[in-house]
Formats: C-alpha cells, structure tokens, sequence
C-alpha cells in the first residue's frame, strides 16, 4: 500500500462522536494541501462515508448534490452533522453538514436505495481512445517540477491520472480550445473489498478534473497568471458499482462559461465500457482577458 492510499483510507475513517436528538455526529481530519484549504473531494467523500453510516448496509448510495459554502481548513477537524430526513420502504435520504469553527463549509443532500431489477440502458463509452498503459502519468510529467508545492500536491495524490488530450498543467500554444477531454484514473495501490468505501473513494476522485475542460476552452492552464478557480456545487449519480482502483475513464466537457463561472460535466466508465456514474459541477473560473491568446 502506498503512503498516498494509506492516507487516503485514514481520512475516509471517521470517528462516531456519538447521536444528538436529531442528528448523527462524526469527526475526521484533512490530509495537507500546499495552499492550505482543504480539498473539495476529501470533503464530499467524507460526507458520502458520514451519511453511510446511517443507512441499512443493504442500501446504496446512488445520489448526492453539494454545495462548498467556506473554504476549510486542513489543520482543524470536521464535524459532520447527519440528519435522517426519511427511511421509506426502497429509499432512503441524509442531510449532511461539514463544520469548522461552528460554521457550515459544506452542505449536501444525499440518497439511498436497496438493489433493484429492471431494464437497464447505458450511454456508449468513446471509442478509439489511447488505453492508460499508452500515456504518461502527471507524476511522471511533472516529475522536473517536483519542488513546487503545487507539483508535490499533485504528485502525492492517491490516484494515478492520465489526461488523454495532455494536461493542462503548464501553457501550450497548441492544445485545443473545444472544451472536451478524456481521462484515465485510478487508485495507486489495491483497496479493500468494499463497495461502499469505492462509491466514497469515487466522489473524493470525482472533483479532480472537473473545471479543466472549461480553462482549456479558454486557452489557459493552470499557472496562467491571474487565473482564480474554486468548486462551487457538485452533483454525481451512481449508476453501477465500480472499483477505484481499476482503470475509469472520464469524459468531460464544458458546455457553458460566463460571469465568473463555469459548467463541467461528463460520464465515468470503467474500463470495459460499463457506465458507471455521472457528474456535474459548476465553478467558479475567473480567466484574465487575453489568457488564451
């Protein structure tokens, strides 16, 4: 297991504090960030895990919509307050609350539903895309950067990421503005065998790349001067069970930026071509005039 994972796993074990009257109680800490705010992921898969741990083990998340309301901060603990909306005979939905300093950071609605049968249909997987084993990770394409603090924080993430288009790391004159991208992700060492722990592990993957289609539709990358980003809501839809630590594909695109803010959206895959979620986030992406030109 590798250091990234094992953090990984820690962050995702919460600590019960313990039932008010009308809400579950749960702590857990951050892993570190350069900048020192806590990572949008990290947040929302503790939340995944905090409200999961009020539900029946037979029922799945398939749900969440969330909101980042503050910034957090990596050396204080979470509290997460869980509120048990309803339990009906298939379903069942949490609210949930992510805390420091006695103020909301975090808030999300989620749900749940017991297995069921029925038709089933699924959008197509593209086609003709290089295979992972093909492409150059980030860690090894910014393996020259590596005493950047932002470089560092990339190379320590517990997921291996392989942008199929090239990332949008550094400038590049040539790199195409439509808007769209394909990437390879996955975890770097083997999980443990629970299905619940990859639907958290999955929303905690899910926030990686979802503003990039809209900087590139812009010409920008990442260390473009003046460029301010931040994720500002997050939905995502289980659709089929998925292990984290096999190959997904992600395909993603923009398809509106304006006023400060930005659309992303796309289809996670796993590698056999098994839709197994979709997500959505807005952001907010402020692109200096001039950035792609």
């Amino acid at each position: 297991m590798t250091e990234s994972i094992r953090i990984l796993l820690d962050t995702l074990t919460l600590t019960d504090t313990g039932a008010r009257t009308d809400e579950d109680i749960f702590t857990g800490r951050s892993h570190p960030m350069p900048h020192g705010r806590v990572f949008g992921g990290q947040v929302m898969a503790q939340a995944v895990v905090a409200a999961q741990r009020t539900v029946d083990a037979d029922r799945h998340i398939h749900s969440v919509h969330g909101y980042f309301v503050r910034p957090g901060d990596v050396e204080q603990p979470i509290t997460f307050a869980v509120e048990r909306i309803h339990d009906g005979r298939s379903f069942s939905t949490r609210r949930v609350q992510a805390y420091q300093h006695g103020k909301p950071i975090m808030s999300m609605i989620s749900s749940f539903q017991d297995l069921d049968g029925g038709p089933s249909s699924q959008h197509a997987m593209p086609q003709g895309l290089p295979r992972p084993e093909e492409l150059p990770s980030s860690d090894e394409l910014l393996a020259a950067y590596a005493d950047h603090p932002q470089a560092r924080a990339v190379i320590s993430r517990p997921f291996d990421i392989r942008h199929v288009e090239g990332p949008v790391f550094l400038p590049d004159p040539a790199r195409r503005r439509d808007g769209k991208q394909h990437v390879w992700i996955r975890a770097k060492s083997r999980l443990p065998d629970d299905d619940a722990l990859h639907r958290a592990a999955l929303a905690y993957l899910s926030d990686y790349a979802m503003l990039e289609p809209i900087v590139r539709m812009h010409g920008a990358s990442w260390t473009t001067p003046g460029l301010k980003a931040a994720s500002l809501d997050h939905a995502l839809w289980w659709h089929r069970p998925a292990r984290v630590d096999e190959w997904l594909l992600l395909e993603l695109e923009t398809s509106s930026s304006g006023g400060g803010r930005g659309l992303g959206h796309g289809y996670v895959y796993a590698a056999d071509g098994t839709h197994v979620a979709t997500v959505a986030q807005e952001g907010m992406v402020r692109v200096p005039e001039g950035a792609g030109q």
